[in-house]
């Protein structure tokens, strides 16, 4: 059964330390639901009523523009090991680019990687947990490392390039602020 949360407790956030994997979940008031899987360690718990993620360089930058445009975001993940269980953190997104001046002391909680965009911070509203009796069961092998991998050898200049073509906008055409 649901059950509905205010803030993020011991329990939960010890959770939220044993994922290897999250969603985001976003959208415009028109246009395309975006639903990214996320991977890497890139998600850390900051209180018991926010979270952020290093957002490195991707094919899009839907969650960005949705954002920008109404701040909605919800973050998902579920146990694919040990007791079931499914988390969603509902909220307002928060986008924090390299040249602001969050950036430093959000960056300072993750690895540097090649082809970081910007960091996405959810202020928590409220999250719900549920059974997660339907999801199968999967054994975690590794990171994937092809992303970095590809952002590293395109370098920084090829990786402002990659921004320029494909993440200024979303499929919908909407401003994403990679460049404000």
């Amino acid at each position: 059964m649901a059950k509905f949360f205010d803030k993020i407790d011991s329990k939960i956030r010890k959770f939220i330390g044993e994922q290897k994997m999250f969603f985001t979940a976003s959208a415009p008031a028109n246009g395309r639901i975006n639903l990214s899987p996320k991977g890497i360690d890139t998600f850390r718990v900051l209180d018991e009523k926010t979270v952020c993620y290093l957002d490195l360089t991707g094919s899009g930058n839907e969650t960005a523009a949705h954002i920008g445009e109404n701040g909605r975001l919800t973050i998902m993940m579920c146990s694919f090991s040990g007791a079931p269980l499914i988390l969603r953190l509902y909220g307002k997104g928060e986008i924090v680019h390299q040249n602001s001046e969050k950036w430093d002391d959000l960056a300072k909680n993750f690895d540097d990687y090649a082809g970081m965009r910007q960091i996405i911070v959810l202020h928590v509203e409220s999250l719900q947990t549920s059974c997660g009796f339907g999801i199968p069961v999967y054994e975690y092998k590794e990171d994937r490392t092809t992303l970095l991998d590809w952002a590293e050898n395109k370098g920084e200049d090829g990786i402002e390039k990659y921004w320029r073509e494909k993440n200024v906008t979303s499929i919908d055409g909407l401003p994403t602020g990679i460049f404000d």
